[in-house]
């Protein structure tokens, strides 16, 4: 269902390394674990500043849809 560089949108809110990821935010799948369960997903700012890379379950997070609105709000950009 889910490859490589799709952009997805998290159904559920995570705790990252980085930062708390809320349902809503949009990232980007950079790797695909084996069974497609599991995910690495790249998380950024409307910048392009990675925000948080976070492992999620294919049940947290859903395809873009033609529907989906931009939404902004502010996290702590990582400064390592």
């Amino acid at each position: 269902m889910f490859e490589e560089h799709d952009v997805v949108v998290l159904t559920d809110d995570i705790s990252g390394d980085e930062c708390e990821l809320k349902t809503g935010d949009v990232g980007t799948i950079i790797h695909v674990h084996p069974g497609d369960e599991a995910f690495v997903v790249e998380f950024t700012n409307v910048r392009g500043d990675t925000l948080d890379i976070a492992t999620v379950m294919g049940f947290q997070m859903r395809p873009i849809s033609r529907g989906d609105v931009a939404h902004a709000r502010t996290a702590e950009v990582p400064t390592g």
